[in-house]
């Protein structure tokens, strides 16, 4: 049965700098921490790293044509914070211009720009003068905005600050999953609170500016406990969810954490880091908060019959990225999984969108957006008998499109008004530890041709674009 996508609900798609750019150390781009991280032995599956990847750097005028192709309606990318501001030092002149070049381009093809000025590509250089868990990042990030605003504000009406300021900071400074790849409790909680200061300085100084729309993307992955009754699992949901869901949209939202987490990690380091004023800085109000979601999980304190793996197997050890949820572990549901490990449950979208309604955007009138939600799947490429095309019939990542969009929809419906919905992601690209081995785009990307090919997913989101039906 169809279903009618409403004419203002927006479909497009999402992508981050480093991870398809290239170009990694040309017309004045410095290192990032992913430049460096990717040369630490074990710490990337294959030692892959960002030089070349998705080499969009070179070909965006073709990538933008594609999109303008499938008819997206808006295109969320990231600026890169080393080819903007190199070594977090004097704004690059050619940098910038790639930028204002793909903004012209996105404009006269019809697409929304959708700009992240952060996703997770901090200038090496500031990181060797503490990166994050230095306050100071905080302020460099404020100047590094305004050069970007100053040159793209006249056209670029979305300003995110921060894209999943969790990863990049627990995931980062305490778990060394990703770069920098420190492992520390508490750099991981000066990380987290610095970048929640340099979020509301930005919006802060944005504002000033003159930018329409300001916001930040959370990503969220709810925790359900295994046994609803057991008072255990009641209480390994609940660290969880303070301490990954929690952590940054609580003190956005109302200016202030939340007590229990206070209460678990407040002496571990972070009562130390927040500073008088802090918190009211913190909870600038803002315009839009963009979903992130890809899964949730069943959580216990119980050992499951068989582990859920979700980190890529490199060969550097990684520790956990909860500062003090230590035996908390995910139990599988019986649900399919994507090549990630991740289980496909499309109604905990449905939920987390009214419980961030109803908790936080409701009262204040904060739009809410899905700017990530994709899924990972082998593609073959096939020959097409009778066109002699390589087409890519992934019909598990095209239900997945479908589901996730009834998802917000169902959301919708319910008086939930969210506006938008950004499939992760526009094309395959450097999927971080996991290198080039996993792939999350609605067109494939050769590494060796840079041949790209729009895949059936993409094919399902340009029909439900057109003909507004699911």
């Amino acid at each position: 049965m169809q279903r009618s996508i409403p004419d203002d609900f927006i479909l497009g798609a999402a992508t981050a700098a480093f991870q398809i750019e290239g170009a990694a150390f040309e017309d004045g781009r410095t290192a990032s921490i992913w430049d460096a991280f990717a040369r630490v032995p074990g710490a990337v599956i294959d030692g892959h790293n960002g030089d070349v990847a998705c080499d969009h750097y070179h070909r965006m005028t073709d990538d933008v044509a594609l999109m303008r192709d499938l008819g997206l309606q808006v295109y969320r990318f990231s600026t890169s914070w080393a080819r903007v501001r190199p070594d977090g030092g004097e704004p690059n002149a050619k940098g910038i211009d790639f930028y204002s070049r793909l903004v012209d381009e996105l404009l006269a093809a019809d697409i929304m720009p959708w700009l992240t000025l952060y996703h997770w590509d901090l200038p090496q250089a500031l990181e060797e003068q503490g990166g994050w868990t230095s306050r100071d990042t905080a302020h460099r990030f404020v100047d590094y905005a305004l050069t970007v605003h100053d040159a793209l504000g006249d056209r670029v009406q979305n300003w995110t600050t921060l894209n999943e300021p969790w990863c990049s900071s627990f995931l980062s400074y305490t778990a060394g999953a990703h770069a920098p790849g420190r492992q520390s409790v508490e750099a991981g909680l000066q990380a987290g609170h610095h970048l929640l200061l340099a979020h509301g300085m930005a919006v802060g100084a944005l504002r000033e500016a003159g930018a329409e729309r300001v916001g930040i993307t959370l990503n969220f992955q709810p925790a359900e406990p295994v046994d609803p009754q057991s008072a255990s699992d009641l209480e390994a949901a609940r660290r969880l969810n303070d301490q990954y869901n929690r952590f940054f949209v609580h003190p956005i939202m109302t200016g202030e954490y939340p007590e229990s987490l206070v209460r678990d990690v407040g002496p571990l380091g972070l009562d130390a880091v927040v500073h008088e004023g802090d918190l009211e800085i913190i909870a600038a109000p803002i315009d839009v908060l963009g979903v992130n979601y890809y899964h949730d999980d069943a959580v216990s304190y119980e050992t499951p019959e068989a582990p859920v793996v979700n980190d890529a197997p490199t060969d550097r050890p990684i520790a956990s990225p909860y500062p003090a949820a230590e035996g908390v572990q995910a139990h599988p549901r019986g649900v399919p999984t994507t090549n990630m490990g991740w289980e496909v449950n499309p109604s905990g979208l449905t939920k987390l969108l009214h419980h961030l309604h109803d908790e936080y955007t409701g009262a204040k009138g904060v739009e809410l957006w899905v700017t990530e939600n994709g899924a990972a799947y082998d593609d073959e490429v096939v020959t097409d008998a009778s066109t002699g095309e390589a087409r890519i019939h992934d019909a598990e990542r095209t239900d997945f499109l479908r589901s996730h969009v009834g998802a917000v929809l169902d959301a919708v419906d319910a008086g939930v008004p969210v506006k938008g919905f950004m499939y992760w992601s526009l094309m395959d690209n450097f999927e971080w530890a996991w290198g080039y081995h996993k792939r999350f785009g609605i067109v494939r990307v050769d590494y060796e041709t840079q041949e790209r090919t729009v895949k059936d997913s993409g094919r399902e989101l340009s029909r439900m674009i057109r003909e507004r039906t699911l």
